[in-house]
């Protein structure tokens, strides 16, 4: 399995951009920096979108990759919760900011195939098996669970904040690909929105390695590009003091399982 980081923060300024997702080529969770990261005859390739919730910093690029999708040959599946399809469909794809591409090029052929899912339906794209584990975000929001048929697995956490538990006992990855939003100082207040620091990620290891008996591969994403480098500090400071490894995810870095 090919791990691709397309996007690895929380917004995008010059080089760095929004959070996306990409397995094999073919499997993308979010859609932060789909387009932006990828050839048209890369995202041609991609056959399906795992949206963990309905933010911006997630969903932007299912318009663009719809415009360019005109000269695509294949569809591409949607899949999200329901309460996330209803601000995307409301919002996103309106028909009145842009076009509504899951309705063009017509209602019974659109391009983005929408589809809704329920927290805890395993169901089987391609080869992979997707289960989706509600986390603990500002909004109704799911991780993703994805194993491959040689049986090698990722979770992806999306934006969430700490309370991890109930989570945690579903799961059993090869890798985790996690969010650190803000330094330790802002503690407070990315707990009041449902993100994490790296403190609160290491009580979340911790309470893994309790539950599951190991901690798998770490990846931090979604970092603010202002606290780049006091996020990486603390982050590096919590894979000391848990002896562990853990790796601050960057723009096309990939890893392999």
């Amino acid at each position: 399995m090919e791990v691709r980081i397309l996007g690895a923060h929380s917004t995008e300024v010059e080089r760095l951009r929004m959070v996306s997702v990409l397995v094999d080529g073919v499997l993308a969770l979010d859609a932060g920096g789909l387009t932006s990261s990828l050839s048209l005859s890369e995202q041609q390739e991609v056959r399906a979108i795992l949206l963990t919730h309905h933010h911006f910093d997630h969903t932007r690029d299912l318009v663009t990759l719809g415009v360019n999708g005109a000269t695509f040959p294949n569809s591409v599946e949607v899949y999200a919760l329901s309460q996330t399809l209803d601000v995307v469909n409301s919002c996103l794809l309106d028909g009145k900011m842009y076009a509504d591409f899951s309705k063009w090029p017509s209602k019974e052929k659109p391009f983005l195939q929408i589809r809704a899912i329920e927290p805890f339906q395993k169901w089987t794209i391609d080869s992979y098996d997707v289960l989706p584990v509600p986390v603990k975000h500002a909004v109704t929001s799911v991780g993703y669970q994805v194993t491959s048929k040689h049986g090698k697995s990722l979770f992806y956490t999306g934006d969430t904040g700490p309370g991890l538990g109930s989570c945690w006992r579903h799961i059993s990855p090869h890798l985790l690909v996690t969010e650190v939003s803000g330094i330790n100082a802002l503690e407070d207040f990315l707990k009041s929105v449902g993100h994490l620091s790296a403190q609160l990620l290491k009580e979340e290891l911790i309470q893994f390695r309790q539950i599951k008996g190991y901690i798998p591969r770490v990846v931090v994403i979604h970092i603010p590009p202002q606290f780049q480098r006091e996020v990486e500090q603390e982050v590096e400071e919590v894979a000391r003091e848990l002896g562990i490894s853990v790796d601050i995810g960057y723009e096309d870095m990939v890893i392999i399982l």
